[in-house]
């Protein structure tokens, strides 16, 4: 008799299959090819989004130049002002730069072939849509930081600053070459503005006190402000002091005299916030009393899930440019239609994005559109590469396009030479 092995004689391959916890560990970590994958796109989603980003700084930092020819303001004023806006514009950059990440990545691989060489060991395309997945939700989490915090935390900074900026008569009434007259009976005049924020060639007229008369003369001078004020301190120059009653002036000499400015200054005023300066939890419950929301209760709707929706947008154009260009592909294969396929469509779920923004002011209902499309995309997308669905040009318009290459082709063909 052969003895047969007791219990199931299956046991062996039931045991073998990953438990619930082992198939769980498998789907959030990473292996080499995983890891390489995601370093590889973060990587070029980083030196995307500082190229994009550092060229649309440099286009909205050149309108605010009149910081420093104009009003004198130094180069660390005007770096700090305009870099604030830059969190804003990652906002809107970052799910375009990883758009451009991914498919460097995906055509870097098809390139090399291996994305077929990872289909033929076993690699589908929603496999091999994993790290891309990891990445994403980086970006996705940096993006909602953003938005809730960071972004409008420097737009309310940015109006703060400016508020102190222009506010500040010496910086916005007194002009070089002109008499600026601040109040009743004072008149001030400077001769030029220099580097650093120092004031050169300073005349001031006080004749505020009916019982005396002074006029000062410096040669330069600079703004002071502390806790007690704002102050005018004038270096190198002559007080000059007529008091009624007496025939002779008395001038003194001085080489630093400080002129209280304070009452010029309106440094401490409050500067009402704009709905983008609002943090996000301000926007979830605004105070009722609040004079901006009871006009603009409309913007505050649609900011609110304009920032909601914001982490959204990374999944949506990373799950369409995958599912356009994720498909292995032979090398002789061309790519183009997919890339202008993907862009058009990440373009375009974009465009539709605003337009929601923009009418969800006056119809609240073109939130919910705006969320069925996001998620409409994405269900797509995900569609099309669990099912290894192949994005190639009809045959029709291929054709068409031969038909038309071999015309130009004869129309421009040299005549044979004798």
């Amino acid at each position: 008799m052969v003895a047969r092995p007791e219990g199931n004689p299956k046991r062996g391959l039931v045991e073998s299959r990953p438990s619930g916890a082992q198939w769980w560990d498998c789907a959030v970590t990473m292996g080499s090819i995983d890891r390489y994958i995601f370093r590889t796109t973060l990587a070029s989603f980083a030196l995307v989004l500082v190229s994009l980003t550092g060229v649309i700084w440099i286009t909205q930092a050149l309108r605010g130049i009149d910081l420093m020819t104009s009003q004198g303001q130094t180069i660390v004023t005007f770096l700090g002002i305009t870099s604030l806006v830059i969190p804003a514009l990652v906002l809107i950059i970052a799910p375009i730069a990883l758009m451009i990440a991914i498919s460097h990545t995906l055509n870097k691989l098809a390139t090399d072939s291996e994305i077929i060489v990872m289909n033929a060991a076993g690699f589908s395309p929603f496999r091999l849509f994993r790290p891309f997945f990891f990445a994403t939700c980086v970006v996705a989490a940096v993006v909602a930081f953003i938005g809730a915090y960071l972004a409008p935390d420097g737009m309310r900074r940015i109006k703060q600053w400016d508020a102190e900026i222009t506010a500040d008569v010496l910086t916005n009434i007194l002009q070089p070459g002109r008499f600026a007259q601040l109040d009743q009976n004072l008149t001030i005049r400077i001769r030029e503005r220099l580097p650093g924020g120092v004031l050169a060639g300073i005349f001031v007229d006080d004749r505020r006190d009916p019982k005396e008369r002074i006029t000062i003369i410096a040669d330069h001078g600079t703004v002071l402000k502390n806790e007690s004020g704002s102050y005018l301190v004038l270096e190198d120059g002559n007080l000059e002091r007529f008091e009624a009653g007496k025939r002779d002036p008395a001038l003194v000499a001085f080489g630093r005299y400080a002129f209280d400015m304070s009452k010029f200054s309106n440094r401490g005023r409050d500067v009402a916030l704009g709905i983008r300066e609002r943090y996000i939890w301000e926007l979830f419950s605004p105070a009722e009393s609040d004079p901006v929301y009871k006009q603009l209760s409309g913007q505050f709707f649609a900011e609110l899930h304009d920032r909601l929706m914001s982490p959204l947008y990374p999944f949506a154009f990373a799950v369409l440019t995958f599912a356009f260009l994720g498909t292995p592909r032979t090398t002789r294969q061309s790519r183009n239609f997919s890339i202008g396929g993907s862009i058009v469509a990440v373009f375009g779920l974009r465009m539709a994005g605003f337009a929601c923004s923009v009418m969800t002011v006056k119809t609240p209902a073109m939130a919910l559109v705006q969320y069925g499309m996001l998620f409409g995309a994405i269900g797509v997308g995900l569609w099309m590469i669990i099912g290894g669905v192949v994005v190639e040009p009809p045959a029709a318009l291929m054709e068409a396009i031969n038909r038309s290459n071999a015309r130009l082709a004869r129309l421009f063909r040299r005549p044979a030479t004798a």
